[in-house]
């Protein structure tokens, strides 16, 4: 049986799993399901419709599930998907998504989101993400795996940041960072690979070698974007490494960060 503190609300609409822990004052509402072994803190307030998984963690004072902060949405259908493992702390606010978009803002598996940060309606956050104590995500943005947004730092709406990217502190972002970079800076600019990060999460030193190797094409050779890609593919068809960085490369809509 889910233990739900005497002072916490809790909708019968909403559908909690065996070992979910609601803590005093917490209230959830209707169409809210809450996977085994979760855990909401004193205060949260989690809204629907919002799909919960295993083994979350939320910290005090969190606000998840709530409207988009949108002047269109007119009260649709529309929701919030988080997966396993991950963790809210303090403040944190998540939105719904709208009818603009896919209508869902989507949270993948085993993520740290630290204090006051905020996730907008329509985000795709992949698995593995550390968001830094007050980073902000504005409406449509794509965070994908194993990236680090450092504290204070924002990102513009319809961005993405690749995977394995370490974003500064107090970064203004408004172009896609590129997989495997460090980016810093108002508005953000490059500053090479991010081969701490990579070496951490058990990358080679051939594959460090070559995504090397492929920003010094991309960004150091003065090539007009579709040349480097053309280079690149002659290059290094076969290494999924780079595989990944040309399918980043060909799917900006926004424009890239250089």
């Amino acid at each position: 049986m889910a233990r739900i503190d005497p002072t916490a609300r809790v909708s019968e609409g909403a559908v909690l799993a065996e070992d979910v822990s609601i803590g005093p004052y917490a209230v959830v509402g209707d169409s809210v399901t809450i996977g085994e072994g979760t855990s909401v803190g004193p205060f949260c307030m989690i809204e629907g419709p919002t799909t919960i998984g295993r083994s979350c963690t939320f910290t005090g004072y969190a606000s998840i599930g709530s409207p988009p902060q949108d002047h269109s949405y007119r009260g649709e259908d529309t929701r919030l998907r988080i997966g396993d493992h991950n963790t809210f702390r303090e403040f944190v606010t998540v939105n719904r998504g709208t009818v603009k978009d896919r209508g869902v803002t989507a949270i993948g598996d085993h993520n740290l989101i630290m204090a006051y940060c905020h996730v907008a309606h329509d985000c795709i956050v992949g698995s593995h993400v550390v968001m830094g104590n007050l980073a902000t995500l504005a409406g449509h943005v794509e965070i994908q795996d194993n990236a680090i947004i450092g504290g204070l730092a924002a990102i513009h709406q319809f961005t993405r940041v690749g995977a394995y990217v370490i974003v500064g502190g107090g970064s203004m972002v408004s172009l896609d960072i590129v997989p495997y970079a460090k980016a810093s800076g108002d508005r953000a600019t490059l500053y090479g690979v991010n081969t701490i990060g990579l070496k951490r999460s058990g990358f080679s030193k051939e594959q460090i070698a070559r995504i090397e190797k492929a920003y010094r094409i991309l960004f150091k050779q003065g090539l007009l974007l579709k040349e480097a890609i053309s280079v690149l593919e002659q290059e290094f068809g076969d290494a999924p490494e780079v595989g990944r960085l040309l399918e980043f490369l060909r799917t900006s809509r926004r424009g890239i960060a250089r």
